[in-house]
């Protein structure tokens, strides 16, 4: 087990989101940045924007839990809510951008972010004693286990590892896509695992099909 739950903000997010934060310039850090978010990739933005002295604006969900409301305001990040349907989270982040100028960080489908996860994968070998037939890791939007696949894939010890994404049965889009081979766009998750109730991004769905 790769322990990211003792991650700075108790998720591996950091990761990317201090990958692309310390990869923006400063005219675009002077915008602001704005995610959509239920929770980690929110907190982890709010986190690196502390870190690089930018504002961050996130919009969550109304029915994200208390927990990660509290992580993301305790980063001194506004929160906006919005109805807890994936439209609603791009229709309000639009419209912000739109208003404001803000740069748009999305939670996974974004090739710094992706780079970012993809480093739990980088450091997971550099600590194994012994090579290990397989890396299983969930998916919700995909920005974990695409990033984790290309760093397995691109490895040269570790490039024939089989790598598996994992989602609860009523949460899963990118089985579904995976299987039919098209992505889907429209799904209704039905899961405790609020994190995991993103639809799988684009760059990622491709990243998935080449590599998982």
């Amino acid at each position: 087990f790769k322990a990211e739950n003792l991650q700075k903000i108790g998720a591996f997010k950091a990761r990317g989101a201090c990958n692309a934060l310390f990869s923006m310039d400063r005219t675009k850090l002077n915008r602001g940045v704005i995610p959509h978010s239920s929770g980690n990739h929110g907190a982890a933005l709010a986190w690196a924007a502390q870190l690089r002295q930018t504002q961050c604006t996130v919009v969550m969900p109304n029915n994200a839990p208390r927990a990660k409301k509290d992580a993301v305001a305790n980063y001194a990040a506004e929160i906006v809510f919005c109805e807890p349907t994936m439209a609603s989270r791009e229709a309000s982040v639009a419209a912000l951008i739109a208003a404001r100028g803000s740069v748009l960080v999305h939670p996974y489908d974004n090739n710094q972010i992706i780079a970012g996860q993809g480093t739990a994968a980088l450091e997971t070998l550099e600590q194994l004693d012994r090579p290990v037939d397989m890396l299983i890791t969930p998916v919700g939007g995909g920005g974990l286990l695409s990033g984790c696949a290309i760093a397995i894939k691109e490895s040269k010890n570790a490039s024939d590892m089989l790598v598996l994404g994992a989602e609860p049965d009523a949460a899963d889009d990118a089985w579904r896509g995976f299987k039919n081979g098209t992505r889907v766009t429209i799904s209704n998750p039905k899961t405790i695992a609020d994190g995991l109730r993103g639809t799988v991004g684009v760059r990622n769905f491709s990243i998935i099909t080449q590599h998982v």
